[in-house]
């Protein structure tokens, strides 16, 4: 699968899945500039002097090398009756995510509600939690909590990573985190918070944290909590609630601005990167092509998967309060205003509240490479999505689970995991 390089540094209820005034930040951040990203090459070094006059009568070592895997998208769906969530680790206590590193071995670190980071190491889970901040967290609210986790792009080497949770105030705050050099453990003592906003009610939090392809930290918040965002924070853009928030924050004393940000010298909140979103549970950028997929708690009827192409305009607007997915939900919107609707919806006939998921972008199920999974927290069902033949979508769906499903996971190698809110972590595999 492609990599790139940074040359630039940068959810018991309906929970989490269904999350307000913001603070302003107490300091000026500063803007930089767009990061620029170029395909790994693989250089062969010039010789030094010395090398060159050594001569030997050896024949050239061969070195035999595994051959890239080169993978297409599936075109249609595998029968799911040939694969299964096979149990991984049970025993957490209200987990709502994970995510992973390599290093000797592979590392999974999976979220508690409580405020909670366990670790698998190898898929055996360690006595040791990675980090206990559960006396910072609040979470009288069923959607209230730790919610989410970020390893900033170079933790190999500088052990950062970022976590949203909701404090004892039950507002939001994001705080990076130093990891000790074992990656086992992490240093609780030691936290920076970088940005802080106040959230008027106890729901809609959002709470994902993701690095996009670009180097900056993705943030989505949702509008604040109550229903029907009573004050309209989603398509105000004076507040952060209801939006996806892009920031620098690798290399940073606390963020910075992203230059082609697009309130950037407009009316609007500098940190802004799209608008118009109710309660993000769960988004994540396809990490062949670099899409975005974000799913969208709905209010009373609809609930919604967004895709944005990789080359989209930025500043997009999702459409809520206006529209509950691509239905008309309250007010007028302007006529003049452009609304991202979603390519898949389904109403609550067929679950309540949407988790979001991953493109599939493993080795050990080619045939689902493509493939977006999604499921719902209300009754388990997992569905999948492809491209169309005629530039349109197909939907499945593939499993019935019967689990709460608060998340799903990818790891490192790109294989995808399904985290019940009950305290279980599976993983996707043949039969």
């Amino acid at each position: 699968m492609n990599r790139k390089i940074l040359l630039l540094s940068l959810i018991t209820t309906v929970l989490i899945l269904s999350a307000c005034t913001t603070s302003e930040s107490t300091f000026t951040p500063q803007v930089i500039e767009k990061v620029t990203l170029v395909d790994d090459v693989e250089l062969t070094p010039e010789p030094t002097e010395t090398e060159e006059l050594i001569e030997t009568n050896e024949p050239p070592q061969v070195i035999e090398t595994e051959a890239e895997i080169v993978l297409s998208d599936a075109k249609e769906f595998q029968n799911p009756e040939n694969y299964q969530w096979v149990e991984i680790v049970s025993g957490f206590s209200r987990p709502l995510g994970m995510t992973s590193f390599l290093n000797e071995n592979l590392m999974i670190y999976v979220l508690e509600q409580d405020g909670i980071i366990r670790v698998l190491e190898n898929n055996t889970l360690q006595e040791e939690p990675f980090l206990d901040i559960s006396i910072k967290v609040s979470t009288r609210g069923s959607e209230q909590g730790l919610l989410g986790i970020a390893l900033d792009p170079d933790f190999l080497t500088n052990g950062e990573f970022y976590l949203n949770y909701t404090d004892r105030n039950g507002d939001t705050v994001i705080a990076r985190y130093f990891a000790n050099p074992d990656r086992k453990t992490a240093d609780v003592n030691n936290e920076q918070i970088i940005l802080s906003v106040d959230q008027p009610y106890s729901n809609h939090n959002g709470g994902n944290l993701v690095f996009g392809p670009d180097g900056y930290l993705y943030v989505g918040l949702g509008d604040g909590g109550s229903g029907g965002d009573p004050e309209l924070r989603a398509q105000d853009p004076e507040t952060l609630l209801g939006k996806m928030l892009r920031i620098a924050v690798s290399n940073q004393e606390v963020y910075a601005i992203p230059e082609d940000n697009p309130f950037l010298d407009n009316d609007g909140r500098d940190e802004l990167f799209s608008i118009g979103l109710r309660n993000p549970w769960r988004y994540s950028f396809d990490r062949l092509t670099n899409d975005l997929w974000i799913a969208d708690v709905g209010q009373g009827n609809w609930e919604e998967i967004n895709f944005t192409p990789v080359n989209s305009e930025i500043g997009l607007n999702y459409g809520w309060n206006y529209y509950e997915g691509s239905h008309a939900f309250k007010g007028d919107p302007p006529s003049d205003e452009k609304y991202v609707f979603p390519v898949y919806e389904y109403d609550h006939s067929m679950g309540c509240s949407v988790t979001g998921g991953y493109v599939y972008r493993g080795e050990i199920l080619p045939e689902w490479y493509g493939v977006y999974i999604f499921g719902d927290f209300c009754n388990g069902k997992v569905w999948g999505i492809l491209p169309a033949e005629n530039g349109d979508w197909q939907v499945s769906e593939l499993f019935a689970t019967g689990l709460n499903i608060s998340s799903f996971g990818e790891d490192v190698f790109g294989e995808l995991y399904l985290i019940s809110h009950n305290g279980t972590l599976y993983q996707l595999q043949a039969k």
